[in-house]
Formats: C-alpha cells, sequence, structure tokens
C-alpha cells in the first residue's frame, strides 16, 4: 500500500485542512485581509482563491470590526466561516465583535442561535516585529467563556484542528505561530515539517498530546514551545534527566487529566508559555493540580513564561523575556538538582 502522507509545512497543512472542509462544504467560506491572492502573509490560505474562487475567499478592507462581524452574521445565518485576524494583537480594535457577539450569541439565545465560525491569527515573538506583533495572548481569550481555543505545534496537528474547528459548532479561535509555519523567509524549526495524511480527518480538540514519554519531569506547554522544550529533553537524557513533554493543543477545553496523570508519576511539573505570566495558563494548570492533589509535588512547580512587559523590540532584549530553550533547560536544571 502507498504511504497515505507526505511531508508538509505547518502552513500548507492549514491550508490544507480549510480546503479539504471548502471541498466538503459548501458552507465554508473564507474572509479576511490579504487572504485571497496574496494567500495570507504567512501562508496560510495560499492557494484557496484560485481553487474556490473570489466568492468563497474573500479579501476584506482593512478593518477588523466590520469582517469579524460579517463573519459572527454569516455564522448564524447557517454559513461556516474562517477569518483571519492576521495579527493576534489587532484584537483590541475588535473586541467587541468577538467576545460580545462571537462568544455570547448562543448564550444569550439560550442555545438556539448558533455560532459555527473559525477565527485565526498569528501569534509569537522572535522575530523583532515589535510590542504590537509579537505576543500570544491565548490566555486571554481562554479566559472569556463561550469560545474554544486551539493551538497547533505541529503540521499533522494544524490540519486536524483546522478540520476539527470547521466542524465545530461553536466558535473556535485556532492560534498559530509564526515560528511553527516553516516558512523559508523565517527563523523555524526542524520539526515545522512534518508528516500529514492525505485524507480528511479531526484532531481532538481537548485532548492533549504526550509527544515524548519520561520519568522524572513534565514539561507542559504548546506551540512553538513544544519544540524548544522536546530539544532541551533530548540535551538532558545524557545528563540522566528524562523529561515527558506535553503538547496542550487545546487550551478550551483543557486537558488536565493528561497533565495530572503525568505530574502524579514525575512528581515535578515546569509549565513553559509564550504567554504573559502573571493570571494566565501557567498559574491556571498548577491550579487544578493542586485543587485536585496538591500531594503530587515532590517540589514547587516551576513556570517558564514571559514576564508582565511589552515584548521588546531589540532582538537581544527579545530574547531575554521569551520562554526560549536557554530559559527552559535552566529552569528544569535548576528544578532538578533541588
Amino acid at each position: 500500500m502507498a504511504d497515505s502522507t507526505r511531508r508538509l509545512t505547518m502552513a500548507k497543512a492549514m491550508a490544507e485542512g480549510i480546503a479539504t472542509e471548502m471541498d466538503r462544504d459548501p458552507d465554508v467560506l473564507v474572509l479576511g485581509e490579504d487572504v485571497g491572492e496574496y494567500g495570507g502573509i504567512f501562508s496560510s490560505t495560499t492557494g484557496l482563491l484560485a481553487r474556490f474562487g473570489p466568492d468563497r475567499v474573500m479579501d476584506t478592507p482593512i478593518s477588523e470590526t466590520a469582517f469579524i462581524g460579517a463573519a459572527v452574521g454569516a455564522a448564524t445565518e447557517g454559513l461556516r466561516p474562517v477569518v483571519e485576524l492576521m495579527f493576534v494583537d489587532f484584537f483590541g480594535v475588535c473586541m467587541d465583535q468577538i467576545y460580545n457577539h462571537m462568544a455570547k450569541i448562543h448564550f444569550e439565545s439560550a442555545g438556539n442561535v448558533r455560532v459555527p465560525m473559525v477565527l485565526t491569527a498569528a501569534v509569537g515573538g522572535g522575530y523583532s516585529d515589535g510590542a504590537q506583533h509579537s505576543q500570544c495572548l491565548w490566555g486571554t481569550f481562554a479566559h472569556l467563556p463561550g469560545m474554544k481555543v486551539v493551538v497547533p505545534s505541529n503540521p499533522a496537528d494544524a490540519k486536524g484542528l483546522m478540520i476539527a474547528a470547521i466542524r465545530d459548532d461553536n466558535p473556535v479561535v485556532y492560534l498559530f505561530h509564526k515560528g511553527a509555519m516553516g516558512l523559508p523567509w523565517m527563523a523555524k524549526s526542524s520539526r515545522a515539517v512534518g508528516a500529514v495524511p492525505v485524507e480528511a480527518y479531526e484532531t481532538e480538540i481537548g485532548k492533549a498530546n504526550v509527544v515524548r514519554s519520561g520519568s522524572d519531569v513534565s514539561v507542559v506547554t504548546l506551540s512553538l514551545s513544544v519544540h524548544h522544550a522536546l530539544d532541551v529533553a533530548e540535551a538532558l537524557m545524557p545528563e540522566g534527566i528524562d523529561c515527558e513533554v506535553i503538547d496542550l493543543r487545546s487550551l478550551v477545553p483543557l486537558d488536565i487529566d493528561t497533565v495530572m496523570e503525568s505530574v502524579s508519576r514525575t512528581g515535578h511539573l515546569v509549565v513553559v508559555d509564550e504567554d504573559y505570566q502573571s493570571f494566565g495558563l501557567s498559574g491556571e494548570i498548577i491550579a487544578r493540580i493542586v485543587e485536585r492533589d496538591a500531594q503530587v509535588f515532590r517540589a514547587p512547580p516551576v513556570r517558564v513564561c514571559v514576564p508582565d512587559v511589552p515584548i521588546p523590540y531589540a532582538r537581544s532584549l527579545e530574547n531575554a523575556v521569551l520562554p526560549t530553550a536557554a530559559r527552559i533547560r535552566a529552569a528544569i536544571t535548576e528544578l532538578m538538582g533541588d
């Protein structure tokens, strides 16, 4: 039997996931800035305009409030729009449409009106894009009820989560890290290209993935930080530290069961999050474990996050605040040395 997978970048896997659902369901459409002829500034919609035409792949004016509001209206009328916010940092100009409409209409209608849409946006730093183009902010969306939030770290999950998100009857926020897209003009991880099945499939929303088994310390993370954590785990193995790496894949729902099982075995937890530290994902994971059984920890848990400062433009300062492999390694070795 011929191999049913190919090696794709995460960008191509995202576009393939969208195309798969556009082929299957004529109610799926795409809109946003530069999603058409340009193919998305991070290539997430490349080839869709030529394949499906301007009636289903629509370039919009630079008015996030307008085109996200249009997508919300289309979703309430039975369509399944995929709308791209380009940079997640721009949420500030359209948060009313996202949170007061997209996230709340189903609740406010007593469940009578569904909003089956996907809001995509690029996240992440490391490219000297400045404070307004380098944030992750997935914790912000996860904090606000009414939206599912997914963040793929690899091509296979990028396609599977996209298909699952489009088929979901709830609004789904789908965030992709620029550094994991496999684009030739950006520094990228070696894992940004991977095997992706040809057929349609769903990656379950709300199910974490143990991407590396280990016995000494549980490293819980998501997005590009999964790649950093795997690099660190490989480097620490000769030093006698066996890291288990968990890719959350989904913030809402959050698979705390998989995390709890891992920490119950290792007794040590490092949470790596490229979002801000205070009031975010890292604290939520630790709190949920403590609420279940605080005795699982053999040592206090450690967080490797972005400190509560705007992300600097200068590359040296930016690297100082991001959860780099060096910071992750230092946190693990200090924890395991106590």
